[in-house]
């Protein structure tokens, strides 16, 4: 089975085209949250965001910050979300959404569970500490 994001490098007809160059690709998302959601993908095939080669995810940083300052000038909104998300096709692709309400990217769990999701802190910092180090210990060993 061909992957839909290497078919739409080789063949971007289907689209609607926002940018693109030599290592990238940005068009719009045809089931977006909001209008003007859009997707930035590499042109070739990476399973997910961590495996992008560094300079491409910084590329990939610098594209959606340009893009971000556009949809908030076209769309009139004080933020655009940047996420990935890696469920829907193994190939690495970013979402960058104006946002034009609080709960554009609020899942029906997140609203089940208000005050862990509502900027309060909930558990304490000593709770949080060995997961923080346990982490920390990790990101020391990845390169």
């Amino acid at each position: 089975m061909t992957c839909a994001f290497c078919a739409i490098a080789a063949d971007p007809a289907p689209v609607a085209m926002v940018h693109e160059d030599a290592d990238l690709m940005v068009f719009l998302d045809h089931m977006p949250i909001r209008e003007g959601h859009c997707l930035i993908v590499p042109r070739a095939h990476y399973p997910y965001f961590d495996d992008l080669p560094e300079t491409l995810a910084a590329r990939v940083m610098a594209l959606s910050q340009r893009l971000a300052r556009s949809l908030k000038a076209i769309h009139g909104v004080e933020r655009v979300a940047f996420f990935a998300t890696g469920t829907d096709l193994p190939h690495a692709h970013i979402h960058v959404v104006p946002l034009h309400e609080k709960g554009d990217l609020t899942s029906a769990r997140y609203m089940a569970e208000p005050p862990v999701f509502a900027g309060i802190a909930v558990q304490p910092r000593e709770q949080l500490a060995p997961v923080a180090d346990r982490l920390r210990q990790e990101l020391e060993t990845t390169a």
